[in-house]
């Protein structure tokens, strides 16, 4: 039995290591895939951060790039390895938590090959479990490409013919915007009133500014905090006017409805589109662990991490934690060191 398991070999879950190591404690983390920054790797391939390295740091260990350089995934995926190797981190792979029950007071997880126990648990999935695309998709010919964000690397994925984007989030608009320039016949389906910010403004990273004036360190429980969180986020780094007045690029607004020879949407339909990428986000799953509520965005009850049904029990990496940052690779770090704070105290207490 370790003392702590965590969920998750993600930027969350190593940096909830790096405090637990630097407090002697033990702990182990299980993670479902074959290797670390494999979620990243699975990513489209021109993907980049928004953010530019000084605001990519975990706890210990500079993001080893230049200051205003923005990495690519490789690169993420590359420091997180070097990451774990330079803590000596503990890590079982290929190991998918399918439950988590608390029993006598300890905690029993279980994966499809093994069981584990632990006095406490730090859940560190992060927000993006199940793909979600629209129900009439199944409606559509067989012979049309599919594919979700997450399954989509790049525009040789595609067959000769025009190509359908759907989703007004920063995967669609970038995803969009790529396959525009290959100067295939897109049509967009998503509002056109798309909140879009520069990456950098006056001389000055976006990110620069946003710590300038807090808005990183806004909490969810103020009233701007409550506002921001609850509103639809903006684009970063994507140009979407000009995007949008591509002669290429064609907005049909929001998808109604699909049968087998072609799409209907808020402005008309069409019948030429033989590729779809659907940036339509995901639904969190946190159905495996046993006992607990959710809140209004349908993440797990809790207080900055802490859970509100039970003892032991605690989350990180989630949108809106407690700010902004969250769930970001450069502003986890305060998440752990809360949880990791709070975790010292109650220890003591007890």
């Amino acid at each position: 039995m370790k003392e702590f398991i965590i969920i998750g070999a993600g930027q969350s879950g190593l940096a909830m290591a790096y405090n637990l190591s630097s407090n002697n404690k033990d702990y182990l983390i299980l993670d479902a895939n074959e290797y670390i920054g494999a979620p990243w790797l699975k990513r489209w391939d021109s993907l980049t951060l928004f953010t530019p390295t000084e605001y990519n740091h975990l706890p210990g260990m500079k993001f080893p790039f230049p200051k205003g350089y923005y990495p690519n995934k490789y690169e993420v995926a590359d420091y997180l390895k070097s990451y774990v190797d330079k803590f000596s981190i503990p890590i079982e792979f290929n190991q998918k938590v399918t439950s988590i029950k608390k029993v006598n007071g300890i905690f029993d997880i279980t994966t499809a090959s093994t069981n584990y126990k632990a006095k406490q648990v730090i859940i560190a999935t992060g927000p993006f479990h199940t793909p979600y695309t629209p129900p009439c998709h199944a409606d559509i010919a067989k012979d049309v490409v599919q594919l979700h964000s997450e399954n989509y690397k790049s525009p040789s994925q595609l067959q000769q013919g025009d190509c359908l984007v759907v989703g007004a989030g920063d995967s669609g608009v970038q995803i969009l915007s790529e396959i525009a320039d290959t100067g295939r016949t897109v049509h967009f389906s998503g509002t056109n009133k798309i909140k879009a910010i520069p990456q950098a403004f006056l001389g000055k990273t976006l990110w620069w500014w946003f710590t300038k004036i807090g808005f990183l360190s806004v909490n969810r429980f103020s009233k701007i905090g409550k506002w921001l969180s609850s509103g639809v986020q903006p684009v970063i780094g994507t140009d979407v006017k000009s995007l949008l007045a591509k002669d290429n690029v064609i907005h049909m607004g929001r998808t109604l409805s699909a049968d087998e020879s072609s799409i209907k949407f808020q402005k008309g339909s069409v019948s030429s589109i033989r590729n779809i990428i659907w940036a339509t986000g995901f639904k969190p799953n946190f159905f495996w662990i046993d006992g607990i509520s959710f809140d209004e965005m349908n993440y797990p009850s809790n207080y900055r991490g802490v859970s509100n049904d039970i003892e032991g029990l605690y989350f990180i990496g989630l949108p809106w934690l407690y700010t902004r940052g969250s769930a970001t690779l450069g502003g986890v770090y305060k998440d752990a060191q809360y949880l990791m704070n709070y975790i010292s105290e109650n220890v003591k207490a007890a």
